[in-house]
């Protein structure tokens, strides 16, 4: 369990780990980005793309690569499927999580255990536009031109001691993220970065089917 779990924390992106970003200006006025974002959030009933992860350990002196597919459809139904250069595949559907690594396969409910109702939680709010009233974070947003940045940092005495923050980069012409991640508590960084975003897609429900 705690394997899946940290398996989990790989959707996560931080961009630096003193909350200090190069190019960006934090806002202090961020009612006006607020409203906006809640607007375009929802309209977008579905959301699929290529990414592209890199992870950095602090025992490792080369980056791990890996890509694949991903889903998201409201509500609360999101699929990961890692492709290169390992077969990996994630499911969240209605608080309940399945895993599929190789030949082994994995079944959990995210209420069954407070730190993986509150993942669960962090995941899909990431891509549904909820994170901003998770009670569980402080957030605060920075901007350039042609993106936003939003750090979270956690309040949540269990998600300290795993995560330090956790990042999400909007792209400012349709409000969906370009990357998602997290710098954990070990010191360890993940990177995410989306290409080829459709919006509002059909999507079918086998993608989210957990046998």
């Amino acid at each position: 369990m705690f394997r899946s779990l940290m398996l989990v924390g790989l959707f996560f992106l931080c961009l630096s780990s003193r909350g200090q970003y190069p190019g960006y200006t934090e806002m202090k006025n961020t009612e006006s980005f607020k409203k906006s974002f809640i607007q375009s959030t929802a309209t977008t009933e579905s959301l699929q793309a290529d990414f592209i992860q890199e992870k950095t350990m602090t025992m490792l002196s080369e980056k791990m690569v890996s890509s694949g597919k991903f889903c998201f459809r409201k509500k609360d139904r999101l699929r990961m499927e890692y492709l290169q250069p390992y077969t990996y595949l994630l499911i969240l559907n209605d608080g309940k999580i399945y895993v599929k690594d190789g030949q082994k396969e994995n079944k959990i409910s995210a209420g069954s255990n407070p730190v993986f109702r509150q993942v669960n939680r962090i995941l899909i709010d990431c891509v549904s536009g909820n994170m901003l009233d998770n009670p569980d974070f402080q957030y605060r947003i920075f901007e350039n031109a042609g993106s936003w940045l939003i750090e979270f940092k956690p309040m949540a005495k269990n998600l300290k001691e795993l995560y330090k923050n956790i990042n999400i980069v909007l792209d400012k012409k349709d409000f969906t993220a370009t990357a998602i991640g997290m710098y954990d508590a070990t010191g360890d960084k993940t990177v995410i970065r989306f290409q080829n975003k459709e919006l509002n897609a059909q999507i079918p429900d086998s993608q989210f089917n957990i046998p």
